[in-house]
């Protein structure tokens, strides 16, 4: 009994092409996540220069004339503060390595006005909506390493620490509420009230956070 070999038909040019390409950009796409992982490994143990020209190439990272970094973790609505007027906002600042340094408990009232607080946290208060969620990435040079700026705590934030502040806006009181509040509580202190406190409650809220 005899079988009749079949011979096999030929693989067409196209479909050489075709597998080839796909061997191609396999091997570069391992190399990019190769590559991708090296940059990351020398931003983390480089300077804050270079941890910083790596951070501006992710995605959603935007960077400043100033040099401050930041993203939009979650969008907010409305405007966007103003000279003069409040931003109301949790908080939590950390270094570079992830140690967290300072966190709020309660929302804090942070005034927009020049010296109220480290440049690049001011920068980034005049970034943000109400109801949205920010990242912000601040060099030492707009930090406590700012010119005129000094570390409340010198040996647990020192001036060259490049910073890493979380900021959730609640609210943002314009500057024309805060002077009537403040105006309401001049009234009360007059007729021989007790002075204000808190936000809406008659007073000017009270300062926190990064100041200088």
């Amino acid at each position: 009994m005899s079988v009749t070999a079949v011979p096999l038909q030929p693989v067409k040019r196209a479909y050489k092409v075709w597998l080839w390409i796909g061997v191609l950009l396999a091997i570069a796409f391992a190399a990019g996540l190769a590559w991708l992982g090296t940059r990351e490994q020398v931003a983390a143990k480089g300077t804050d220069a270079e941890y910083l020209a790596w951070n501006k190439t992710r995605s959603g990272v935007q960077t400043t004339a100033s040099g401050l970094q930041y993203q939009v973790l979650e969008p907010g609505e409305g405007p966007t503060a103003g000279e003069g007027d409040y931003v109301v906002a949790n908080y939590e600042g950390r270094f570079r390595d992830g140690n967290v340094f300072d966190k709020s408990d309660r929302p804090v009232p942070f005034p927009v006005q020049q010296g109220s607080a480290i440049p690049g946290f001011l920068e980034g208060l005049k970034l943000m909506q109400k109801g949205g969620k920010y990242r912000l990435w601040i060099p030492a040079n707009l930090a406590y390493g700012a010119p005129g700026v000094q570390s409340p705590d010198p040996e647990r934030v020192p001036a060259d620490a490049m910073l890493v502040f979380t900021v959730s806006p609640e609210r943002i009181l314009p500057a024309a509420v805060v002077q009537q509040m403040m105006m309401q509580q001049m009234m009360q202190q007059q007729q021989g009230g007790a002075p204000g406190g808190a936000p809406g409650a008659g007073g000017p809220p009270p300062q926190g956070g990064p100041g200088r």
